[in-house]
């Protein structure tokens, strides 16, 4: 069994943070789980465009206002508590928190190793063999 709070995530190394975002991973590949799971703020006015082509990315807003977009689509989608969005073919998309820090429940499959941060093009690299 595994039981974790996020107070003793932060500030180790599952604590990770990049330009307008901070997500805390309270599991990762080496929990043996099959998924990932991130607490992950995205801070107000940040606009983020990401392409998970490695991974697929389901996302439960807990908290905030913000909103999303298929980066080829102009229509926005509401993001507030109690939405989720799937990104389940690797949608090149923007995610922006507009009235507050936006903040997702999100999980990853296959799982994160723990130190991804977003590269040039959005994405995470591919998970090591």
């Amino acid at each position: 069994m595994i039981v974790t709070e996020l107070k003793d995530i932060l500030g180790t190394e599952r604590d990770v943070s990049g330009p307008g975002w901070n997500s805390r991973r309270l599991l990762l590949a080496s929990d043996g789980m099959g998924f990932s799971l991130t607490d992950t703020i995205i801070k107000k006015g940040a606009v983020l465009e990401l392409e998970y082509t490695h991974h697929l990315e389901a996302c439960y807003c807990i908290e905030g206002k913000g909103q999303i977009r298929a980066s080829e689509d102009e229509t926005w989608h509401s993001l507030e508590p109690f939405t989720l969005y799937a990104l389940d073919q690797h949608d090149r998309h923007l995610v922006r928190a507009t009235d507050a820090d936006l903040r997702l429940v999100c999980v990853f499959n296959p799982p994160l190793s723990g130190r991804e941060i977003h590269r040039e093009d959005g994405s995470y690299a591919p998970p090591a063999s």
